[in-house]
């Protein structure tokens, strides 16, 4: 069994003005910044195995603002990126009404980031935590896989425990 404490990236400019960033890559706004120093002071004290990360700014820099806190490397993972939003990226729900989406599936996403979570899971099997930044989308996608829903949207630096067992997942 593998430990994956999944966890969305700080906040960025983006998400302060309620814009769909999909794969934008968008920095951390200096709010976002504080809040993963925070979550590293949080997580000190954690033994983590590995920390991987999505190669999007917002999440890469979180995840190595945590990594020099609890002195491990981050891993990046392209599979481990928020659903590609396609026309709606960086629209607000206004906007979004008025234009046709044509993007990524929701099946292929979640396809996607299990897919690399297992791959993930596998090159750390036992009783071990690996540290995953993410996205909050994609958080929702394993979610679903576990639950058989998603939860409500995870706030930014939000947590969400899962394990990976015997070729599935399962919240804890």
């Amino acid at each position: 069994m593998t430990r994956l404490l999944l966890v969305r990236h700080g906040e960025t400019d983006w998400n302060a003005d309620g814009r769909l960033q999909g794969q934008t890559d968008r920095p951390l706004s200096d709010f976002g910044r504080q809040q993963a120093r925070r979550l590293a002071d949080e997580l000190a004290t954690e033994d983590f195995e590995a920390i991987y990360s999505s190669d999007l700014a917002r999440a890469r820099e979180t995840a190595e603002i945590v990594g020099a806190r609890v002195g491990l490397p981050v891993e990046l993972d392209p599979d481990l990126r928020e659903k590609d939003w396609g026309t709606w990226e960086g629209l607000t729900a206004v906007e979004r009404d008025r234009v046709e989406f044509a993007g990524e599936s929701t099946e292929a996403h979640q396809e996607r980031i299990l897919r690399a979570l297992q791959r993930i899971s596998e090159r750390h099997p036992g009783d071990g935590s690996v540290l995953v930044l993410t996205h909050g989308g994609s958080m929702r996608r394993v979610q679903t896989a576990a639950l058989g829903m998603a939860l409500p949207v995870v706030e930014n630096c939000g947590r969400w425990l899962c394990t990976y067992e015997n070729g599935a997942f399962h919240a804890r």
